[in-house]
């Protein structure tokens, strides 16, 4: 995990340069519509790919904070064997930020990303075939843990994550991009949650909950 403090993220500035450079090439040899075209394409890979500083929240310990800004469309409370606990989904569009954050102060336990197809959402086949990443973030010292799983929907962009297994995180702290996507996190039975559906969530800003106490076994 890079710094990364510019106004418009790492993973976009190919985007924008090329076409910058699309737009003088049109504008020199006089085609106009293509040159309208290159700079209506500038403006979106700016906005698409920006960058802002977010204020650091100071919550008390065990506070667990959204990695991703988005609109909370499901909650559900999970009683089965794969995960006792909660299951939040967090839809992200091409208006929202698409920088990823740490949720809380842990260490990278696992990763997994997996390529895939980049269907809507609506698609019955996108919960199977879609691109996706799953990360496991642990805090070592209480065993507090939760399953991070961020899925594509129909994007022209891969996701990128920029942290590797067994690395160390801070709470906010960047770690990756995902640009038009569902995110869902998998919380344990010891958790409070802070959200409801519709919230309108900032990645590093907004309060998901806490853990009550040390996870169950």
């Amino acid at each position: 995990m890079r710094n990364n403090l510019l106004p418009i993220a790492k993973e976009g500035w190919s985007y924008v340069v090329g076409a910058v450079v699309a737009f003088m090439i049109f504008t020199f040899f006089d085609f106009t519509f293509l040159a309208f075209l290159a700079f209506l394409a500038t403006l979106f890979f700016i906005f698409v790919f920006r960058n802002p500083e977010r204020e650091y929240v100071v919550y008390q310990e065990n506070s667990v904070v959204s990695p991703i800004d988005g609109t909370v469309v499901s909650i559900e409370e999970l009683h089965n064997d794969e995960h006792k606990g909660y299951k939040v989904e967090i839809d992200t569009s091409y208006f929202n930020v698409a920088l990823l954050r740490v949720p809380f102060t842990s260490t990278l336990e696992d990763i997994r990303v997996s390529k895939g197809a980049r269907l809507s959402a609506y698609s019955s086949l996108s919960n199977s075939i879609n691109e996706n990443a799953e990360l496991i973030f642990n805090d070592l010292k209480s065993s507090n843990k939760i399953r991070v799983v961020h899925k594509l929907k129909q994007s022209f962009k891969a996701i990128d994550i920029d942290i590797i297994k067994a690395q160390n995180l801070i709470q906010g702290g960047r770690y990756g991009l995902i640009i038009n996507g569902i995110t869902t996190l998998y919380l344990p039975e010891n958790f409070r949650l802070n959200i409801g559906l519709g919230s309108e969530l900032s990645a590093s800003e907004s309060l998901i909950g806490y853990f009550t106490n040390e996870s169950k076994k």
